[in-house]
């Protein structure tokens, strides 16, 4: 539709047909789906679970809760919705709440259009203007999402508080023709849930005494944490009895998924991006350890772990590297094993600590869960290291293990070590090398470094080794050599 149109009269000879916002949506969705479009661009790991029934909610037109875990993108879907939305629609010139020159609804328009008729102005709003969210808390009052009597605006028209006119209206008629979100649902107090009831069903809203009835054309999009229901607040059941559809959203179920949204989210600068290398390994393990929080005994499940713990993470891990770059002055440098101790800032603020994890402190279940990750993921890449060993099985650590049994009582690892240093320090362990190329033949050689000290870390998690880490660096030696040494 052409939106340099500016009359009633002019939109009427083009032919333009009025429609519901939720026909608006249902029928760009018939639209996109037909044409193979992909709908929610951005979001990974709900293509075959959460968006089919999304799709579905949308063309049976109804208002939807989307219930899940902190970080599970809930937000964002709401969001883009949006862009099922018509380009622009018209709306009366002046109107505060989007009124549709077709089907006005408040006393402003029906009185403009009855007296101007075909020569009532019109404006256009685009689609990226018809969202409107807000976020549920305990001090939101009807006045402010429904509306309420504006004393000021009464003494300025001198109108009689009987006087329709005198409504200040809410957040929610302002939102008319318009997506409307309102975050953590629960959290509403149930008396304001109550005054949502007309909205949804009817489709009306009622603004203290007044006869006044507005027939809202909107699309609700609720969002919910379960958790929610029994630590603060609830849905009351008639105004769940009134949303047409729930859909359970849910985190990602691989890591390949996983490191596909951090990839896409986490912020990179261009120095980062130029001067560092992250090794792909780095970025599996940085998933494990999100995925190792979700299982962990330490961690409150109720709670969730947010998609955000992995972005922040690799943006710290990132920064890490990128401190080092700086000091040492390196024209490149890796993501190194000790650049995980940079992101733990990263994971205590966003783990929920049940009874015994506060008693481990969470300093200590950080460390434990990256310790966790690498245990994990060790046995895809090297063979697998048995509590109990028999005879050749695991002849193939032997030679690392001796080296630092007979050549090296303290190998240490600053963390501020130049890049020439540092692989200087790795290739001193022979057997290291020779182990890596062995069993990943394929691997880079600008990424072998990180692979040796993955396999330190790994045996240190399989007590092969021990690893002691100090304010500078980390040290690793036999577990058992500077024992014997010393009788």
């Amino acid at each position: 539709m052409r939106n340099d149109v500016t009359t009633f009269g002019e939109i009427k000879k083009l032919g333009y047909k009025a429609k519901t916002i939720k026909d608006e949506l249902r029928e760009n969705l018939i639209r996109k789906i037909k044409n193979k479009e992909t709908v929610f661009q951005g979001i990974h790991g709900y293509e075959n679970t959460v968006i089919p029934e999304l799709e579905r909610a949308i063309l049976s037109r109804h208002n939807i809760n989307l219930l899940g875990l902190r970080g599970q993108a809930k937000t964002r879907l709401a969001r883009l919705m949006v862009t099922l939305l018509d380009e622009y629609i018209p709306v009366v010139q002046g109107s505060e709440i989007n009124d549709d020159p077709f089907n006005p609804i408040s006393r402003f328009a029906i009185e403009l259009i009855k007296e101007k008729g075909d020569n009532t102005p019109v404006t256009w709003l685009h689609r990226n203007d018809r969202f409107a969210e807000k976020l549920a808390t305990p001090d939101v009052t009807v006045a402010d999402i429904i509306g309420d009597v504006d004393p000021i605006k009464a003494a300025n028209l001198k109108l009689s508080y009987a006087d329709d006119r005198v409504i200040h209206y809410g957040m929610i008629p302002r939102a008319n023709r318009c997506i409307f979100v309102i975050n953590e649902l629960p959290d509403l107090q149930a008396r304001i849930q109550v005054a949502l009831f007309n909205i949804l069903q009817e489709g009306d809203v009622q603004i203290r005494g007044f006869k006044l009835r507005l027939n809202l054309d909107m699309q609700f999009v609720f969002t919910a944490n379960p958790e929610d229901y029994t630590n603060r607040g609830s849905i009351v059941t008639p105004l769940k009895d009134r949303i047409g559809s729930q859909i359970l959203t849910h985190y990602p179920d691989t890591v390949a998924t996983a490191k596909i949204i951090t990839s896409q989210e986490a912020i990179q600068d261009k120095h980062q991006s130029e001067f560092i290398r992250v090794p792909e390994l780095a970025k599996d393990i940085l998933e494990q350890i999100v995925f190792e929080a979700r299982n962990s005994e330490y961690v409150d499940a109720k709670s969730g772990v947010s998609a955000r713990l992995s972005i922040t993470a690799f943006e710290n891990l990132l920064s890490t590297a990128e401190r080092r770059h700086l000091l040492s002055g390196d024209q490149h440098t890796s993501v190194r094993m000790s650049d995980f101790m940079g992101i733990i800032p990263s994971i205590t603020g966003k783990i929920e600590l049940v009874y015994e994890g506060e008693q481990e402190g969470a300093y200590s279940v950080a460390q434990m869960l990256i310790g966790n990750a690498i245990k994990s993921l060790y046995p895809t890449f090297f063979p697998k290291i048995q509590k109990i060993e028999k005879q050749g099985e695991e002849a193939s650590y032997d030679e690392i293990v001796s080296w630092f049994f007979n050549d090296s009582e303290d190998f240490e690892l600053s963390d501020d070590l130049k890049e020439s240093e540092y692989q200087f320090l790795l290739n001193s362990i022979k057997p290291l090398s020779e182990f890596v190329k062995k069993y990943q033949p394929d691997v880079l050689e600008k990424e072998l470094f990180f692979w040796q000290e993955f396999v330190l870390w790994g045996l240190v998690e399989y007590k092969k080794l021990s690893k002691h880490r100090y304010s500078e660096g980390t040290q690793f030696k036999d577990p058992y050599g500077s024992f014997i040494s010393k009788l």
